[in-house]
């Protein structure tokens, strides 16, 4: 939700005035380390208040983790924006480095106007590497990488689908990282296509 309304530039009670209830996460994006809320008619929170103490759910306790989540929103926009910029420069290259599309790799593709937030969807072309198996080659650091580049550098991105990898950017993830992720996958595209 959050992330939605950073990417319009509208608050977020704009987007939930369309819903009948609303959940938030403060961890994820706002960086809290725990919590969430749960928006709706008092009836539906009434009824989700039962439920999670039905099912044991509650905490004590939970101011320090109330704090960090009162910094995140307070936060958010920028924090979140800065995420934005980070996902729109490892794609496209906007200020900076060119980006993974400007490479132009006959292993991938993405689709620029697609990129609205902190997401990137890298879409694999061919049969290999596959989703997966180009997930696991960014993640490992070999001696070679270290040797040709002088850095080892161990990349997370999530096999999506059959064809597609997801990348998501968060608060601990700052431009210096966004460059050092796209040279990873420079260097391993370089790798499977010799």
């Amino acid at each position: 939700l959050v992330n939605a309304a950073v990417a319009q530039g509208v608050e977020p009670a704009q987007i939930a005035q369309h819903c009948d209830s609303v959940s938030l996460c403060f961890s994820k994006g706002l960086g809290a380390p725990a919590g969430a809320v749960l928006a709706g008619c008092r009836e539906f929170v009434t009824d989700a208040w039962r439920v999670r103490k039905l099912l044991g759910g509650g905490m004590r306790q939970a101011g320090v983790l109330a704090a960090a989540a009162s910094i995140g929103l307070q936060h958010a926009e920028a924090t979140l924006r800065r995420d934005h910029d980070n996902a729109r420069r490892f794609a496209a290259g906007t200020s900076g480095p060119h980006g993974i599309h400007v490479l132009d790799s006959p292993l991938w593709s993405v689709n620029l106007a697609a990129v609205e937030t902190n997401i990137v969807m890298i879409n694999v072309q061919g049969v290999w590497p596959s989703p997966a198996e180009l997930c696991d080659r960014l993640r490992a650091v070999s001696e070679e990488e270290v040797a040709e580049t002088r850095q080892a550098v161990s990349v997370l991105l999530l096999p999506w689908s059959a064809h597609t990898v997801r990348a998501v950017w968060h608060r601990d993830i700052s431009a210096h990282d966004t460059e050092l992720a796209r040279r990873k996958l420079e260097f391993v595209a370089r790798k499977c296509q010799e």
